[in-house]
């Protein structure tokens, strides 16, 4: 079985165009910046949008602070994908004073709620 490695910010940033970045973080969170290109699928969603993520690219999850990007990045490399977790999630990246694409109107990385994979019989 597969599993997944970690990657830091700075890797993840000198990568950046040979991955394909998955934010798994809340709509609000989302909100208040993120990893430019980065595609947003929220943890409970991944598991109706797993067609969204192409097989043959490498994959770095994304989180608040690298605990619920860890999650999905075991789940997807079971899944047969190649995946790394950015560690320390966007708080990690922000502290790195790396670059953050913000909306007009977003602010910080405060954590919204969530569960793992309650959808439809889905599990960790």
């Amino acid at each position: 079985m597969k599993e997944a490695e970690d990657l830091n910010p700075r890797q993840v940033l000198d990568q950046k165009d040979g991955l394909q970045i998955v934010d798994v973080r809340e709509p609000n969170e989302w909100a208040g910046g993120h990893i430019e290109g980065a595609h947003h699928i929220p943890m409970n969603d991944l598991p109706a949008r797993l067609a969204e993520i192409d097989r043959d690219r490498p994959v770095v999850t994304v989180c608040r602070s690298g605990a619920r990007s860890g999650q999905v990045a075991t789940y997807l490399a079971q899944a047969g994908f190649t995946v790394h977790n950015m560690d320390g999630g966007m708080v990690a990246w922000e502290r790195q004073r790396l670059p953050v694409e913000r909306p007009q109107g977003g602010s910080g990385t405060g954590a919204g709620r969530w569960s793992l994979f309650t959808r439809k019989g889905h599990s960790a």
